[in-house]
């Protein structure tokens, strides 16, 4: 009976040891996964600041842009209006250039001595209020 009781004792002592080392191994293991669970805590933090930051320099970029194309899309409307005006009234600013043109070179003519007098250079139709031409 002693003998088992000893026996008893040493395999609760070597029990004791061995949970014991288990123990202390397992506070070890923890204390490192804890140590890193922080590292890497503090640097998805960190992340996450610096990614914030990037969004609103981002969006601010994004409005600024907005604000500049907004611009250019104004300009090119007042440039289309302007070029559908000159596409528009084409055909006319020509004919009366065309006049201008001609009527400068009457004008030299004359100036330089020649006699327009009695050319007919187009023909006018007046009505008087009789309805006689």
């Amino acid at each position: 009976m002693i003998a088992d009781l000893t026996k008893e004792m040493t395999e609760g002592k070597a029990t004791e040891e061995n949970s014991q080392e288990d123990y202390e191994q397992t506070m070890k293991d923890s204390a490192e996964k804890r140590s890193i669970d922080t590292k890497t805590l503090a640097d998805k933090g960190k992340a996450k600041a610096e990614t914030e930051a990037s969004l609103d320099a981002h969006a601010e970029e994004k409005a600024a842009t907005g604000k500049t194309l907004m611009a250019t899309q104004k300009f090119i409307q007042s440039l289309h209006a302007e070029c559908d005006w000159l596409v528009q009234y084409y055909q006319v600013r020509k004919e009366a250039r065309a006049g201008e043109v001609e009527s400068l070179k009457s004008a030299k003519a004359v100036l330089s001595g020649a006699d327009y007098s009695l050319v007919q250079t187009g023909v006018t139709h007046r009505t008087s209020l009789r309805g006689r031409a």
